[in-house]
């Protein structure tokens, strides 16, 4: 369980009510299970009313219930294995999953583009264009994510794509790292510990950290020079990074926009390699 909330629930036990009791004894039990529900169901658990777990959040410290959730599911989205997550999606979701899981990315995108840190992001911006080598970092689910970023910054920069394949390899590929480079990392639940190690020798050498991630509390969230929160959301075992793309689209767009003149003069360069060598279908090519 959260550190936060175990020591709010310390703090507070022994003047709660019996019926915030039972709400803090099943929350301290049942954790993983408390996260994804609502507070009338949380409620109907324990035997008592959603105000009765509304009033128990602000009681020990929240705003409402709804920062008491989002605090319980930063630490359950990183511990639950997959079987878990299948059963807690089962357990608390149904009906449309289509409308559902797209709804959800809508929500997690608005909330992500209305949290950034203008200023932050201007940074990583900055620190990109200035850095003389670009590495960018991500394992598993968010390898994809670090793909598509280093696909698109190549066009315009030395990018250096860390294949994770294994941990030997991944300092070899990070040897030449620098205080004049730049390493783009991003991690989502469940984080992996191979991109952490990572972050601590890159650190290490001076490098300038852009943690791409889903809050303060996540692990690489403390080696970021800059930090970039990107909502996520869990749809069954299946992690939902549209927002974190969304994030990784903009931060390309406004990185290349203070490099246009440098950018048209690569693509012309790269159409006429590409057209040469016949990398894209033409149209009629087939006929």
């Amino acid at each position: 369980m959260s550190a936060d909330i175990q020591e709010k629930i310390d703090l507070y036990y022994s003047g709660l009510s019996k019926g915030h009791k039972r709400i803090a004894d099943y929350i301290r039990e049942n954790y993983e299970r408390a996260s994804f529900m609502t507070a009338a169901a949380l409620g109907k658990a324990v035997g008592t009313s959603e105000s009765t777990v509304v009033r128990f959040a602000s009681h020990i410290g929240f705003e409402g219930y709804p920062e008491l959730q989002k605090n319980l599911q930063e630490t359950a989205t990183s511990r639950l294995t997959s079987v878990q997550r299948v059963e807690a999606a089962g357990r608390y979701e149904g009906g449309d999953f289509v409308t559902k899981a797209l709804s959800a990315d809508i929500d997690m995108i608005k909330k992500t583009r209305d949290s950034i840190d203008r200023d932050t992001f201007k940074g990583a911006v900055n620190a990109i264009n200035r850095a003389k080598k670009i590495y960018i970092l991500g394992v598993r689910s968010s390898a994809s994510i670090a793909s598509f970023a280093a696909l698109y910054m190549s066009f315009l920069y030395d990018v250096v794509m860390i294949d994770t394949s294994a941990t030997s390899e991944m300092f070899e590929q990070m040897l030449r790292i620098g205080k004049d480079d730049v390493c783009i990392a991003i991690s989502f639940p469940r984080y992996s510990s191979r991109t952490i190690k990572a972050l601590k020798f890159a650190r290490s050498r001076g490098a300038e950290i852009i943690s791409i991630t889903d809050g303060e509390m996540s692990p690489i969230a403390s080696y970021a020079t800059y930090l970039l929160v990107a909502q996520s959301n869990m749809v069954s075992f299946v992690d939902s990074l549209v927002a974190p793309l969304s994030l990784v689209t903009a931060l390309i767009a406004a990185c290349s926009g203070e490099r246009q003149q440098e950018l048209h003069a690569n693509l012309e360069e790269l159409e006429k390699i590409w057209g040469e060598y016949h990398v894209y279908r033409t149209s009629g090519e087939d006929k």
